[in-house]
């Protein structure tokens, strides 16, 4: 990928992080990182494009993470909260398909489904890592909901707090 390319999807979950999806343009991504908007839908020929390529990249970022914090042969379930935590602790924010997933509605198919596909793959990844599903759902709903708890008392203690239970 071009580094325009990558400038653009960094400059796009940053509008996202900030706005959501319904609160980012062509124009303020291309503004961002000074160049026209021609060029971002050069790279992404549209909006959906765009914010699908951003959960895209986020999700295998984020799963590399797990597998960097497993390869030194720690716990499943320790290492999804440890990932959560660092992001939360680095970033501050939410995370950005747990963002996303609570606007589901009114979200492009094509976004919602790469939304979807994070989901779907930390079950896939906490199940094959030795839990059942009930539990890899817990293990996700846990963390994202503390995620939520931490960012809106803007107190990134509550994260520890609100996971603690995971440990």
């Amino acid at each position: 990928m071009s580094d325009t390319a990558n400038a653009i999807l960094d400059a796009a979950e940053e509008r996202i992080r900030e706005a959501g999806y319904s609160g980012f343009s062509f124009r303020e991504v291309a503004a961002d990182i000074g160049v026209k908007s021609s060029s971002v839908h050069y790279h992404f020929p549209t909006k959906e494009k765009l914010a699908a390529a951003v959960a895209r990249r986020y999700t295998d970022r984020f799963l590399e993470a797990v597998d960097n914090e497993l390869a030194g042969g720690g716990d499943i379930v320790r290492a999804w909260r440890e990932v959560f935590r660092k992001a939360f602790h680095r970033d501050g924010r939410m995370c950005l398909c747990g963002a996303l997933a609570a606007t589901s509605h009114d979200l492009a198919e094509e976004v919602r489904i790469e939304v979807k596909r994070f989901f779907l793959l930390g079950i896939e990844r906490l199940t094959a890592g030795g839990l059942d599903k009930d539990a890899a759902v817990h293990v996700l709903a846990t963390l994202e909901g503390a995620m939520l708890t931490a960012n809106i008392l803007d107190d990134r203690s509550m994260f520890d707090s609100g996971s603690a239970a995971l440990a």
